[in-house]
């Protein structure tokens, strides 16, 4: 009883105008985030963390995660409109999705991602609002050992699951924990990889790196190798849906939502994985004419089905954040920083030393979803004409914003060349297919990871033999074993058998 009591003073919270301005704003801008394709809710936050950094914490975070989950609803709409995804989430969408717009059954595709992405997210924070607490309660009574292994785990899972091999998501993953050391010793107080640089003492900001990375690299991927947005001619029928669409749908949403929560819950990373399987559920279960539509002009459980599971990951991912401080996404790993920024660290004790914070932040995602679907039903076609904006002037309006930003938080040029270094680095990484996140996940939770060892150690009295000794951090130890060797194994056998993989 004492959540739900919680959970009424959260919408306390989030219910003053202040914040319920800053939530509508955030799912706005998120909504076109999502439809602007290749600016997503990552580049979005990153880009805005220097300029919300003298707003009060509780309607920042509420504001970014308004950002969060609007930029996966927004995804949806380019992807049936467009056949172009604005988010990774929305590939799965846009494979029946713009079938049913060149079907003329836009107007119902729309509807049912819409309302599809209101069930699930719903139903996603119900499944916070009961479960985040108690791992909160059970983290608590972990010790440095435990938590080392747990970063661990969140580094393998996070390297491996994000990019197009675990070698790449690896390497990205050790650039971040090495730019992560440069600074103070923590313990020692002696200076580290600093190259003799005074502005380099603090550290390299998150922040900076995080925007570099994200943006700047984004903007010029974009200018330098990535063409125009080919406009569609597809025509656009009323946002509504018939009685079978109804019926149809809302099973896909349930199932969606159900196959999307646990994986927003686990420290694997993205939400490809439950839309992909999602749709192939919604394919497997279907049968006769509605069977036929699939491929063919659309089936409308292809689109509800991967909208709900996308959503119900995006909101889930909360918990693993709030209550270990383990991002599972690019977005969380910036949320993390953007929580650090004000000085508040994300884990177990955040329930107890944050806890109007944490419970006006749970309150606003039920907000968002109900401002998300009065949003976005009705203007459809305004998010579309977003997609007639040059991409010349768009981006250089991102590389100004970002410049402007970082500049901004300390008044230092210095900055500045680094932001951009920084930005060419996040050049190189995506043209060679080496993922982002892994190196915003090292720069946050290596020096956390560092201090976590190094209390383990001398809580074993110098002995490393204290990892396996206890049983929560031997488990977790062997968990990191089964996800760096178990896909090499199955990849191996398949070799050696001739096996095709599982579609």
């Amino acid at each position: 009883m004492d959540i739900w009591n919680q959970l009424f003073t959260g919408f306390a919270h989030a219910a003053t105008p202040i914040n319920l301005l800053w939530a509508l704003f955030g799912c706005a801008l998120g909504t076109a985030v999502g439809v602007l394709p290749g600016i997503g809710p990552a580049t979005a936050v990153a880009m805005l963390l220097p300029i919300t950094s003298k707003v009060d914490v509780t309607a920042s975070m509420i504001f970014f995660s308004g950002i969060y989950y609007g930029a996966m609803y927004g995804g949806s709409t380019t992807s049936i409109l467009l056949n172009t995804p604005g988010e990774t989430a929305s590939m799965v969408t846009a494979m029946e999705g713009n079938k049913m717009a060149k079907s003329g059954r836009a107007g119902a595709a729309l509807a049912t991602a819409a309302i599809g992405s209101f069930v699930a997210g719903t139903i996603a924070t119900v499944v916070v609002v009961m479960f985040a607490p108690v791992v909160a309660d059970l983290a608590v009574k972990l010790g440095p050992p435990e938590y080392f292994c747990l970063m661990l785990l969140a580094f393998t899972t996070v390297s491996a699951v994000l990019g197009q091999s675990t070698l790449r998501g690896l390497t990205a993953l050790f650039l971040g924990l090495a730019i992560g050391l440069v600074g103070m010793d923590q313990i020692s107080g002696q200076a580290r990889y600093t190259l003799g640089k005074p502005e380099l003492l603090d550290g390299v900001e998150i922040v900076l790196v995080a925007v570099g990375l994200f943006a700047v690299a984004e903007a010029l991927h974009a200018v330098l190798f990535e063409g125009k947005v080919v406009e569609s001619q597809n025509t656009m029928s009323r946002v509504t849906m018939t009685r079978s669409d109804w019926k149809r749908s809302w099973p896909a949403w349930l199932r969606g939502a159900a196959i999307g929560a646990p994986f927003g819950c686990i420290p694997a990373g993205g939400t490809e994985i439950p839309t992909f399987l999602s749709y192939a559920t919604e394919k497997k279960l279907a049968k006769g004419d509605n069977l036929a539509e699939f491929g063919g002009k659309g089936a409308i459980e292809g689109v509800a089905g991967p909208e709900s599971a996308n959503n119900a990951t995006v909101t889930t991912a909360l918990i693993p954040l709030l209550t270990l401080g383990i991002p599972v996404s690019n977005t969380t790993a910036v949320l993390l920083g953007a929580f650090q920024n004000y000085g508040i660290q994300p884990g177990p004790q955040l329930f107890g030393t944050s806890s109007a914070l944490v419970w006006a932040l749970i309150a606003s995602l039920f907000i968002g979803n109900v401002m998300l679907l009065v949003l976005n039903l009705p203007l459809v076609g305004l998010w579309v004409k977003l997609l007639k904006v040059p991409k010349p002037q768009l981006y250089a309006g991102i590389l100004i914003f970002a410049t402007v930003g970082t500049y901004g938080m300390r008044q230092s040029a210095f900055d500045l060349f680094l932001l951009y270094a920084v930005g060419l680095l996040g050049l190189l990484m995506r043209r060679y297919g080496f993922p982002t996140a892994p190196v915003i996940v090292g720069m946050i939770l290596g020096p956390l990871a560092e201090a976590q060892l190094r209390n383990a150690i001398s809580l074993g009295e110098g002995s490393a033999l204290i990892f396996l000794q206890r049983p929560a951090s031997f488990a977790i130890l062997l968990v990191v074993m089964v996800v760096l060797v178990l896909p090499r194994a199955a990849k191996w056998y398949r070799n050696r058998t001739g096996m095709q993989p599982l579609a």
